[in-house]
């Protein structure tokens, strides 16, 4: 053997092993094809946002999940199977386990089992970056965690303590752990009502002007269309909630002052926990004057994306406030073509592209909404301007509703004295 190769047999990778995952979903009597398809996506595109490819993707046509295991025999064997031969690191299930499936499918499969919950919750952990979002994270995970100690850690079962001890056998690790989260729970929640005092404070001193708070499903461009008005430099990345925490920023358009907030991305099964625990970053929502509705036009189920998002807002009483309705990355579909038109596209080529009928959209959201939509593509900067005379427009709405009397030059004023106060 040459030197060069007992050298070579020395070196160690240092690059960071990228996990493998598998994905598991059951396939309801009234899912199409594509939905399942999507769902999955969808729950691939979390997996890559923590950090695990996907490797392979089952599925079982089923009404209800297995109590035990989620999944049916044949199909648990089928997994198991693949898991062991190709050494897959994880499972992922598109639903939520109870405490009792989980253990059984660790015991069973023997790698780390994820369920939807689980997956956005580390997610979430990994992108916090604030105190608020990482004391509201870590409370939701300890939540969620509390009941699922014995299926998650095979050593929390040994005995702390022993028979030759003064205590006898002493208690379960299990119940200590246990006991240790409880008290977390207990300090995390204490910490999240000061940081909230705080938050109510700074929202009071925000009182006498108008504001304005983005939401959306998550990964709709949301942060993007901020660094656009703002322009400042907030993470926008092309992955499932890039933000987290909630940003605030002061804007000035023609004599205007208004706030403008990104928020958390919705999401489909978004954790209950979450909802929960987020309730101060949601106040941004809940107390704005007017939201701006991101969608992501060029996702083939954006209309189920709205729902969902109207849908969340109703759950935290946010559903009665004016809406403003923006249609973003335009420039990835072709506008629907006229009869005349389509006269000269081929078959193939109508099948292929993704047409949309910008017209009959902002028709049917308008006569709902009462607000006309925009449709832009904020990160190559198409139609900023359409987008910002409609944000003006309604953000002047909201304003005279808080001064129903006020000129523009008494405007320009107080704008200039609120820049001083900052």
């Amino acid at each position: 053997m040459s030197k060069i190769s007992r050298k070579l047999q020395k070196l160690h990778e240092t690059a960071p092993k990228v996990e493998t995952a598998v994905l598991v979903t059951l396939i309801r009597q009234h899912q199409s094809d594509q939905e399942v398809e999507e769902h999955l996506d969808e729950l691939a595109f979390l997996a890559e946002t923590l950090g695990a490819k996907t490797v392979y993707r089952f599925t079982q046509k089923m009404d209800k999940p297995d109590i035990r295991t989620f999944v049916g025999k044949g199909k648990l064997e089928d997994i198991q199977a693949y898991v062991e031969h190709f050494a897959v690191d994880m499972v992922i299930f598109d639903d939520d386990l109870s405490p009792s499936q989980m253990r059984n499918l660790e015991n069973e499969i023997k790698v780390k089992i994820y369920d939807r919950s689980l997956l956005i919750l580390d997610i979430f952990l990994q992108r916090a970056q604030t105190a608020q979002a990482k004391t509201q994270v870590e409370l939701a995970r300890f939540q969620y965690l509390l009941p699922r100690l014995t299926n998650m850690w095979t050593h929390l079962e040994r005995q702390r303590g022993g028979t030759g001890t003064r205590g006898g056998a002493g208690e379960k690790e299990i119940e200590t752990d246990k006991r240790d989260i409880r008290n977390k729970i207990t300090l995390l929640k204490e910490k999240l009502r000061e940081i909230e005092k705080q938050g109510i404070t700074q929202r009071k001193g925000r009182k006498g002007i108008v504001r304005v708070a983005l939401v959306g499903y998550t990964n709709v461009g949301k942060s993007t269309l901020m660094n656009l008005i703002t322009k400042t430099d907030i993470l926008a990345e092309n992955k499932l909630f890039a933000t987290v925490d909630s940003t605030v920023r002061k804007v000035v358009l023609e004599n205007i002052p208004f706030l403008l907030s990104d928020t958390v991305g919705f999401i489909r099964k978004l954790p209950t926990h979450l909802i929960e625990s987020f309730k101060s970053t949601l106040d941004e929502i809940r107390e704005a004057d007017l939201l701006v509705h991101v969608v992501d036009i060029s996702h083939h189920a954006f209309e189920d994306h709205i729902a969902v998002v109207t849908q969340t807002l109703q759950e935290i009483k946010a559903g009665d406030k004016p809406i403003l309705l923006v249609f973003n990355k335009i420039d990835q579909v072709q506008q629907m073509p006229s009869e005349e038109e389509s006269q000269h596209i081929s078959e193939h080529e109508l099948q292929e592209t993704r047409y949309v009928d910008f017209k009959a959209l902002s028709d049917a959201y308008e006569k709902k909404n009462g607000i006309k939509p925009v449709f832009m593509a904020a990160g190559l900067g198409d139609n900023v301007e359409g987008f910002r005379e409609a944000l003006v427009a309604e953000v002047k709405k909201q304003h005279r509703k808080i001064y129903p009397h006020y000129l523009e030059n008494e405007v320009v004023d107080w704008s200039g004295k609120w820049e001083e106060s900052e």
